[in-house]
């Protein structure tokens, strides 16, 4: 499973950026999709997360109705909508698959992404 990531940037705070992440090879669906992201000194985060099994999604506090986690079975793409975007947002965000069953967050995830940089700033 490839999966390479687009969408990141630069945006004022409040504002909103979509990731795209496509995979090829594989379709999405027998895998768990997840985002996670790295800021500047700090460990990496997950951010949100989807497993095989169930379509409820996980979203990390800080993040919580601000961003939506979603799939396109036909594009065979996952996507990260983010909406009132803070300067603490600001990281290299990376999208995420595995075949893993079960609750998705926590664990190793085998497939990443190349990442993509979001900074937020006025």
């Amino acid at each position: 499973l490839q999966l390479v990531e687009s969408g990141g940037g630069l945006v004022q705070p409040g504002g909103s950026l979509r990731l795209s992440c496509a995979a090829s090879e594989y379709t999405l669906d027998y895998y768990a999709i997840g985002w996670f992201r790295q800021a500047p000194g700090k460990e990496r985060e997950e951010v949100s997360c989807i497993s095989k099994s169930d379509p409820t999604p996980y979203y990390t506090d800080s993040v919580k109705g601000r961003f939506t986690i979603s799939k396109d079975n036909v594009k065979n793409t996952m996507y990260l909508q983010m909406n009132n975007l803070k300067p603490e947002d600001t990281a290299i965000y990376y999208c995420a698959a595995d075949p893993k069953p079960g609750d998705c967050s926590g664990g190793p995830w085998d497939y990443w992404g190349q990442g993509t940089q979001v900074t937020v700033s006025s």
